[in-house]
């Protein structure tokens, strides 16, 4: 397992080692995962350029862990409906700054659509990291936890910030030949 402090610096490694993009990927939500000790990560990535994006890696703690449906093998179209449902979502299509939620069930409706998450996901506490660039939504990284809530530290919110910009060449190059 990877310390929380060591997390951007064996990113940084693991984006500079020369695996093919999906490895890399694979190996970056796991990594994640570990080192937050979240019980469920995953990655959404999007072709800017097409307007569509799908779920393309997940890592769970283990298999009591729900992954209802979570990665998804086709691309799916953007559509006006989830932003309009999603808060989160639209966050990251404005090109805002990552959502860090401690507790989905006292988050505030500008924050997250409760039901919606619920429904969705079934996570609890989650991370909603929005991997950006040149004004374009390029992913979603989101670690979350099931069960109960849970604080995220300054400390690891720098550390998902830090990794994020690695995240969008490695998401370039992947959506360039899927």
């Amino acid at each position: 397992m990877i310390p929380i402090h060591a997390l951007s610096a064996a990113i940084t490694e693991l984006v500079q080692a020369g695996r093919t993009p999906a490895d890399t990927l694979n190996q970056v939500v796991e990594n994640v995962g570990t080192a937050l000790n979240a019980d469920r990560c995953f990655l959404y990535v999007r072709q800017p350029d097409q307007g569509r994006g799908r779920t393309a890696f997940c890592w769970r703690k283990n298999e009591t862990i729900p992954d209802k449906n979570t990665i998804q093998p086709d691309w799916q179209p953007d559509t006006k409906a989830l932003p309009a449902e999603d808060p989160l979502i639209r966050a990251g299509l404005a090109m805002k700054p990552s959502v860090y939620v401690d507790d989905v069930e006292t988050a505030g409706p500008e924050v997250l659509n409760r039901q919606f998450e619920r429904d969705t996901f079934g996570h609890r506490a989650l991370i909603h990291a929005h991997i950006q660039k040149d004004n374009q939504l390029w992913g979603i990284l989101q670690p979350c936890m099931f069960g109960r809530a849970r604080h995220w530290t300054d400390e690891e919110k720098t550390q998902i910030e830090t990794i994020l910009p690695l995240l969008q060449p490695v998401i370039a190059a992947y959506v360039a030949i899927s």
